[in-house]
């Protein structure tokens, strides 16, 4: 396939704009970039796509989300409104993942893959929980990413919050898919060992975890998302969270911890020395209204910070401009939280966290030998767009909408904003008709808290 007349935003380690360029792609990969009438001179006989003077540029990346929380959309809590995070956790997100049955399951996948294709987003890095239907969900969830054409990195949420018994069950379905992965990889599915968090995890669970995992394997974890998480590492250890998993054996360079809001400088260095990665994901912790991670710091630090939305939409352009203004107004400093900042998450240490998982070929930029994962943005400026100002542009210009073309290893996925491989009405509908069901369940949960 020869896409031709577009104006290229490369995202190579020093970012060109190329104007009227042309990109061969011949199976997953880039092979060949130069200007438009090079190319058609040079590939007189493949089959051309026109972006028709639209930007084009790499997919986006999701360094962290959960795609099970979807049927939350719309869904009252019971009773008073949650005051505090540990209260959000008991009242919605964990009488929900034990509402989910295989359906469920698989639906809260498809409407969130609709929602990544739509918005240009072709990699996501998945943590799933559903208790009561653990055996084989993660194979529901890659079905559901194959059938998209996106790539999908997953993994199960282990806790010891349902009892000994499905603890041990999210551990052998992070093990079996390990295992499945190792023995028949796939160009667009990796996996991970999902932990839930330190203040659902006992010490012999994490002993456990670090026994089952294989050699190579790393972690996804959150931690200090609230105050919470340290308070009870504190009352279990004496250690904060992050000393505590790394007496466990969790950190490592293979390992992401997710929001890092209440860190100490320590905890911070150890997440450095451990070359643990870590993911901001602002829009969430807004929401949960737990703070807001010391990322420039970290970042300072030689930490590698990765942007991540926690299973808000996925629009990730939304996050890069909530990321852009939080630290502004937390700090109340206009300074802070650079666009480039910004740029260093959402592009290059997601490209490179995503590379860990996918290390066949360069992603998340546009060089010959490269993954083709593109997509095409219909955007009009009215100031010029250059190598070094794309990140303003996209903190205040470009807008989910403009998205029209999805591409993942090669392989169209929506072209001129019509969806080929999924079919969204038919998703909706049926993720519709089933929510009553899983609503209802959650209430009969919300009713034993």
């Amino acid at each position: 396939m020869l896409i031709t007349n577009a104006n290229l935003i490369t995202w190579e380690p020093e970012n060109r704009v190329l104007e009227n360029h042309a990109i061969y792609i011949e199976g997953e990969f880039i092979k060949e970039i130069g200007t438009t009438s090079a190319l058609v001179k040079k590939y007189p006989k493949a089959k051309t796509m026109d972006a028709g003077g639209q930007y084009v540029m790499p997919g986006g990346i999701c360094a962290h989300t959960h795609f099970y929380g979807a049927y939350a959309r719309g869904m009252g809590i019971p009773g008073a409104a949650p005051k505090v995070f540990p209260e959000i956790l008991q009242k919605l997100w964990w009488p929900l993942d034990r509402s989910l049955d295989t359906e469920a399951v698989r639906y809260s996948a498809l409407v969130c893959l609709v929602d990544a294709i739509k918005h240009g987003t072709t990699t996501l890095i998945d943590h799933h929980a559903s208790p009561n239907c653990i055996d084989g969900s993660l194979d529901i969830v890659a079905e559901a990413v194959l059938k998209s054409g996106t790539r999908g990195v997953l993994c199960y949420e282990v806790t010891d919050r349902d009892g000994q018994e499905k603890a041990n069950a999210g551990i052998n379905e992070n093990i079996r898919f390990l295992k499945k992965m190792a023995e028949n990889p796939h160009p667009r599915l990796a996996a991970s060992f999902g932990l839930h968090a330190s203040l659902t995890l006992s010490g012999i669970t994490l002993q456990a975890c670090r026994a089952a995992i294989p050699e190579g394997a790393g972690f996804h974890v959150h931690t200090a998302e609230h105050g919470s998480d340290e308070d009870d590492s504190l009352s279990k250890s004496q250690m904060r969270v992050i000393d505590r998993l790394h007496k466990h054996g969790i950190l490592g360079p293979n390992t992401i911890a997710a929001h890092g809001v209440h860190f100490d400088a320590r905890e911070m260095e150890i997440i450095k020395e451990t070359g643990t990665w870590l993911t901001h994901q602002p829009r969430s912790n807004m929401n949960n209204g737990v703070g807001v991670a010391q990322v420039e710091s970290m970042m300072r630090l030689g930490i590698k910070v990765c942007l991540g939305n926690d299973g808000f939409t996925n629009s990730m352009w939304d996050e890069w401009k909530t990321a852009y203004l939080i630290h502004k107004s937390e700090h109340r400093d206009p300074r802070r939280m650079g666009g480039y900042d910004v740029q260093q998450m959402a592009i290059y240490n997601n490209a490179a966290l995503a590379n860990q998982f996918f290390p066949g070929a360069p992603i998340g930029q546009i060089t010959p030998g490269a993954f083709a994962d593109l997509i095409f943005v219909d955007y009009n400026s009215h100031t010029p767009l250059t190598a070094g100002n794309v990140p303003w542009h996209i903190i205040f210009g470009f807008q989910q909408s403009m998205v029209t073309t999805t591409i993942a290893a090669g392989k169209v996925l929506m072209k001129d904003r019509e969806l080929l491989t999924l079919d969204e009405k038919e998703i909706a509908a049926r993720a519709k008709e089933i929510a009553p069901r899983i609503w209802k369940r959650y209430e009969e949960e919300v009713a034993k808290v």
